[in-house]
């Protein structure tokens, strides 16, 4: 892989920064509420694909205005033919997806309203922080379209009678509640977002970046599964690992009591 500070190409619905380690992507549709049309997801997967060839750690996904993400764009959608839906949801899900494949931790950093499918980006990523004064929502539910793709991500995020209240209510619910609810990591004070986000992810990007990103793609899998083939994959995998350059380092430098030199290999 190679590392550039800056990606190469530009977008008109995302600002893409790299800092270091880390890139933002940042929703950059603030008079739409950053809403995720069709356009704006197919730049999305096309920066995370980007990414995923650079040597980044860790990418931060953000919004930019008052709003982190309204869901789908109704603009889009009012009056679109069945042929133009299934195309926007299929995209959708293939965004989601492929945030749990990257190799990079990605982690959500989240601000005002996440409803809808903005709930499922926050949902279906690795980590996530928020903002104390930030809701969460699935309003399908009080509405007259059912939260159905959204739901097959944060279903998964938190347990079911919690994201069946959600969904069935479609009440918004507080950061602090979404928090107990297994849907992100933490809540911190407003001015302090942006800082805590990075410092989980400082935290998360710790290490070999090739032993993170077996592990992150490895646990997406074996939690599919049912236990007893979960550790049978586990166990072939980790027994398989042990051989890798920075597992053998990881160990060497351990017991020779010295700082280890990651070859990402």
């Amino acid at each position: 892989m190679t590392y550039s500070p800056f990606m190469a190409s530009t977008y008109e619905n995302l600002l893409v920064d790299t800092d270091g380690a880390i890139t933002t992507i940042t929703m950059n549709r603030p008079k739409n509420a950053n809403a995720l049309s069709l356009d704006h997801m197919q730049e999305f997967i096309a920066a995370l694909h980007e990414i995923a060839d650079t040597e980044a750690a860790g990418i931060i996904i953000a919004g930019n205005g008052p709003i982190f993400c309204a869901g789908h764009d109704f603009a889009d959608m009012a009056g679109a033919d069945l042929g133009f839906m299934r195309e926007l949801l299929t995209t959708c899900a293939e965004l989601m997806q492929l945030i749990s494949r990257v190799p990079q931790v990605v982690i959500t950093q989240i601000h005002g309203i996440a409803t809808a499918a903005g709930c499922q980006l926050v949902a279906a990523s690795d980590l996530a922080v928020a903002g104390e004064s930030a809701t969460f929502a699935a309003p399908g539910g009080k509405g007259g379209w059912f939260c159905h793709t959204p739901m097959v991500t944060i279903g998964r995020a938190m347990g079911r009678k919690h994201a069946l209240e959600l969904s069935l209510t479609g009440d918004a619910i507080s950061a602090e509640t979404a928090a107990q609810w297994g849907l992100i990591n933490r809540v911190v004070p407003d001015d302090m977002l942006a800082e805590a986000t990075r410092d989980l992810i400082g935290r998360a990007t710790r290490g070999s970046r090739f032993a993170k990103a077996m592990g992150k793609q490895t646990f997406n899998t074996q939690i599919e599964l049912e236990l007893p083939q979960a550790y049978r994959y586990a166990t072939e995998v980790m027994a398989s690992a042990s051989q890798t350059n920075d597992a053998q380092e990881g160990m060497a430098s351990f017991l020779e009591k010295r700082r280890p030199n990651w070859q990402n290999s």
